[in-house]
Parts: C-alpha cells; sequence; structure tokens
C-alpha cells in the first residue's frame, strides 16, 4: 500500500517569539525596542497574523492526510518523502531555505504578510490552502519548475540552492583562487577578489540583479525563473602582477560548468544567504557550479 500524503508545514519563528526567547518576556523585550524607537505592538500584530496564518494552513489539510509541522532551523535534520507536499508558510526566503532539501516534492507557498512579503514564491492565501493541497496531485495542476544552482567539489560535497551560490573567505575578505570555464580550452586566471557570486532566475530578483545593476545591465539580460541559464559575477577582483581581471562575468548554460581552484587557507560557498550551511573548501580544492538538474516544482 502506498503512503498517504503528508503536508509538511515549514515556518520560521516570528521575531516577536525571537526577542522574548533573548529578552525573556514581553515586558523586556517592549523596553528594549521602545530604547531603539519601535513599538512592540507593531512586531506583536505580525506575530498573530502568522500565527492565524499557519492555524488556518493547518485546518485546511485534507482529513486522510497525514501533517507534520516543521520549523526552518530544524530543515537538515528532516528527512522529506516522496509523498510529501511541502507547504512554506511564512516568507519568500523560507521557500529558498527549504529547497535545497527536496527531491521533487511538489512546494506550495502561503504569504502570511501580504503587501509586506513581495510574494514571488509565496504566491497565495490562508484562505486558498484548502483547494491547492485538495488539487496538488491532479493532472494539470499548474506547477512552475525553477532552476536550482548546485557547487560540487572535488570531495563529493555538494550544495544546492534556489537564488544564488557565493564562493569566498568566510567574512567576505578577500579569496583566492584560479577561475575558469569548462569549454574555454583549459584557459584558467589568477584572482584575488571579494568572492564570485552564481545566481538562477529566482535570484535575479535580489543579490544577482543588484551585480548586475551596478554593472549597468551590460552583457547577457537576467534569466527567467524556470530558464536553465546562470548568471556569474566575480566581487571586486583586484588587479596585480599575480592576479587578473579579465574574468569576471558571464552566462552558464545548463551543459556548462565554472570551476574554481581554491588558493587560500580556507574558502567557503554557500546558498541562499545560509553562511552557517557552507561547504568548507581548502588549499588547492576544486569546485564546479552550474546548473542544477534537479527543480523546485512550485504550485501556482
Amino acid at each position: 500500500m502506498s503512503l498517504a500524503p503528508r503536508a509538511v508545514l515549514v515556518h520560521r519563528r516570528t521575531e516577536y517569539e525571537e526577542l522574548v526567547a533573548r529578552h525573556g518576556t514581553h515586558g523586556q523585550a517592549a523596553f528594549f525596542l521602545a530604547s531603539r524607537g519601535r513599538d512592540i505592538e507593531e512586531v506583536a500584530e505580525r506575530h498573530r497574523r502568522t500565527r492565524r496564518a499557519l492555524a488556518e494552513v493547518t485546518a485546511a489539510v485534507p482529513l486522510t492526510w497525514r501533517q507534520m509541522l516543521l520549523e526552518r532551523s530544524d530543515l537538515d535534520r528532516f528527512l522529506f518523502g516522496p509523498e510529501d507536499v511541502v507547504v512554506v508558510v511564512g516568507q519568500d526566503g523560507l521557500v529558498a531555505n527549504v529547497a535545497k532539501y527536496l527531491a521533487g516534492q511538489p512546494v506550495v507557498g502561503i504569504d502570511t504578510d501580504p503587501g509586506r512579503n513581495p510574494g514571488v514564491l509565496v504566491r497565495h492565501r490562508p484562505r486558498d490552502a484548502g483547494a491547492l493541497l485538495a488539487s496538488v496531485h491532479a493532472a494539470g495542476t499548474g506547477v512552475s519548475e525553477l532552476t536550482m544552482v548546485e557547487a560540487v567539489a572535488d570531495d563529493t560535497q555538494r550544495l544546492v540552492a534556489l537564488n544564488e551560490i557565493y564562493l569566498g573567505a568566510a567574512g567576505h575578505q578577500t579569496a583566492r583562487y584560479r577561475l575558469g570555464l569548462d569549454d574555454d580550452g583549459g584557459a584558467v586566471e589568477a584572482q584575488a577578489s571579494s568572492g564570485v557570486l552564481v545566481g538562477t532566475g529566482t535570484g535575479a530578483t535580489g543579490w544577482i540583479r543588484s551585480v548586475w545593476q551596478e554593472r549597468g545591465g551590460d552583457g547577457p539580460a537576467l534569466p527567467q525563473p524556470s530558464e536553465p541559464r546562470l548568471l556569474w559575477f566575480v566581487r571586486e577582483a583586484w588587479p596585480s602582477p599575480a592576479t587578473g581581471t579579465s574574468l569576471v562575468a558571464g552566462e552558464l548554460s545548463a551543459a556548462r560548468r565554472l570551476t574554481l581552484t581554491v588558493e587560500s587557507e580556507r574558502l567557503i560557498a554557500f546558498g541562499d544567504g545560509m553562511e552557517t550551511d557552507a561547504l568548507e573548501l581548502t588549499w588547492g580544492q576544486r569546485v564546479r557550479v552550474g546548473v542544477c538538474e534537479e527543480r523546485l516544482r512550485l504550485v501556482g
């Protein structure tokens, strides 16, 4: 017998919960915010909206389904199953946080704070959850397959991200490495920079777009979220007798890879701003970055 679908409701602690956990009581948290010119009531009201949304989505899960409530901090210890339907209740960034742990499971994004969130990935309201979950396995259900980016090190470490992968020194200090493209005849360039950024069309609404705009929008256009194409940029490459600046930007089709060979004692690679979940790279190691075969299946 096949297992009944399981709704995995992914959420994160609200700012209010984090404040109370840090300061001990509501009153102490209110005093702390007041000393910085903020009113705790605004934070508490957003907390209440989030909790109401989570309760509404939980109640909308079909009675024949199993369900699981999963906090963001537990994602790296949770095993998703093939029968799971992932319901992200929160902000756009939470969808990116969960994407790297999935293997084709459909994702429903529920916006808990419309107007405050861009709603690029959390496209639905809590009231829509029942209808979406009831139809998610039906033929013809609208699903967007979003391109992801992966970095694979020569020691088999692997990192997947929905928006972008950053490779550089911890603390964003000077990174030293050799950079090359798979189909460039073996040519490489020694570089010293603030790191390398490789992003997707989904990431083109954030960090990648800001770098692209800073450079005047020259070169390849920003990719669309479902397009199997990436853009890459070297941040603040430093010219010197030993380091160059000729390879500072470009695009990667599905078949191309960017290769970075470490020439520092320690570099890291992390995705979607999650620096606590990073690949650790040391002198002489090689990491290849390109389009990931897996895609995020976003409902609606």
